[in-house]
């Protein structure tokens, strides 16, 4: 059973459906089986070959099932603001009308079903983005970007005129710590910004790929469509693992005690 889950991963592997289905087109546009016959040959060489490599076999344990995947979807849902959910499903109808569009080419079940895992894994990077956006807003309004600034004028006033040895390495090392936050006031808003151009970016890409599934002719086009959908799925994933990690490193240094309270 588990040989035959490796097989139908990799059987399903977008590349290998637009492959599949382009051999299909050049055979029935050409009156000639040999592409076809070519096709299969070298497929049963794929799927033999790749569902044994250990490292594709990790992958596959690595990935979400459908029912985890859906769950993960729905409890990212729950977490957005209603406005935006109203917004993701505005871009899952252009998902639904993208297919459509497919479905309607020569060998197009397998066509749609290559973009359906496409897509949907860039509306799924498109949800951890904007729960990461979420995230930074919420580190952005917690802290009080003045309060520091005020502190640290007046640490470096206090500074100026300190003259005992001890309590002046304890004032620069407080310093250096209000400093550093200042910094990550500025990581953030930069960060912010990052992922509010690449949301904007997945629904342009979302919008273009729509456009183009209306006129397009053949599997080859939506391969390239493919491949450009893909590089924004890992582009988007690399930009999350990049901003969570930014604010995990923030949490273990922020303070146990409530914002606002000093110890004296």
């Amino acid at each position: 059973m588990k040989a035959l889950l490796y097989v139908r991963a990799a059987f399903l592997a977008p590349a290998n459906l637009i492959a599949l289905a382009a051999a299909s087109v050049g055979s029935l546009a050409g009156h000639d089986p040999v592409p076809a016959t070519i096709a299969l040959g070298l497929e049963a060489l794929y799927l033999g070959t790749l569902s044994w490599l250990p490292q594709f076999r990790r992958a596959v344990r690595a990935r979400p099932t459908g029912q985890e995947a859906a769950a993960e979807v729905d409890q990212m849902l729950q977490e957005l603001a209603p406005s935006q959910r109203e917004h993701y499903h505005v871009l899952r109808e252009l998902r639904d009308k993208i297919e459509e569009n497919y479905r309607k080419l020569p060998s197009g079940t397998m066509v749609a079903a290559s973009s359906e895992r496409s897509v949907d894994a860039l509306l799924t990077a498109f949800l951890r983005l904007v729960l990461t956006l979420n995230h930074y807003r919420k580190f952005l309004n917690v802290t009080d970007r003045h309060v520091v600034e005020t502190e640290l004028v007046e640490l470096k006033a206090e500074l100026d005129g300190e003259t005992h040895p001890r309590l002046r390495e304890v004032k620069e090392k407080r310093l250096e710590i209000l400093n550093k936050r200042l910094q990550r006031f500025e990581q953030a808003a930069e960060s912010r910004e990052i992922i509010s151009h690449q949301l904007a970016g997945i629904e342009d890409l979302l919008r273009l790929t729509h456009e183009q599934s209306i006129a397009i002719r053949d599997p080859q086009s939506v391969s390239r469509q493919l491949d450009v959908l893909s590089a924004e799925v890992e582009a988007s994933e690399e930009t999350v693992r990049e901003m969570e990690r930014f604010l995990e490193f923030d949490e273990e240094l922020s303070p146990s005690l409530p914002h606002g309270t000093r110890v004296r």
